[in-house]
């Protein structure tokens, strides 16, 4: 799975996304299945996409079809690889992304530039360096924890126990202490 940022408030909150791509369908079919017991086809030009998963018992080809959308970068290619994912959507790869909870951070000033009423992240924001770490019980996510690249926790999210809110504000630096002068 991975991680981006959806949207960012004029007063640094930014909205996190959590997807996976066409790369992490194929490993999991892989890695599953097996490389050489499973096909993708696609018909009517690329809308729609029909994964096949061979079934040994049956000795046949089961197979599953979702349609997909353009995207706005890579038409023809982006509109392959949707349906390619709705059709492994079928098969059960992805759903639990629809468990996660909502991601909202709160950013440091250094993070984000408002301007004329629209605000977006700086290059000093590397969610792609973060680390994620989630539980999960019986398939469900029961706890979610994001961890910066400076090693500070951004986000925490437990099934019991709700949303624990992470400030941006920096800690002052205590002084160390000085050794009281002898008597």
């Amino acid at each position: 799975l991975d991680f981006r940022i959806q949207s960012v408030t004029e007063n640094g909150y930014a909205t996190v996304l959590v997807y996976k791509d066409a790369r992490v369908d194929m490993e999991r079919l892989d890695n599953v299945i097996g490389a050489l017991n499973w096909k993708r086809e696609h018909t009517r030009d690329n809308q729609n996409c029909i994964v096949s998963i061979w079934d040994e018992e049956k000795k046949q080809w089961v197979s599953k079809e979702d349609t997909g959308t353009e995207s706005n970068t890579e038409k023809e290619k982006g509109l392959a690889s949707d349906s390619f994912k709705r059709a492994c959507f079928n098969w059960g790869i992805g759903r639990e992304l629809y468990a996660y909870p909502r991601i909202n951070l709160n950013l440091f000033p250094e993070e984000f530039v408002s301007s004329n009423g629209k605000a977006k992240v700086t290059w000093k924001l590397k969610i792609k360096e973060w680390v994620w770490k989630s539980e999960f019980n019986d398939g469900v996510i029961i706890s979610l924890v994001a961890i910066d690249n400076n090693k500070k926790e951004r986000f925490n999210w437990s099934l019991s126990g709700g949303y624990k809110f992470i400030s941006n504000k920096v800690e002052p630096q205590n002084e160390p202490s000085q050794p009281a002068p002898p008597p």
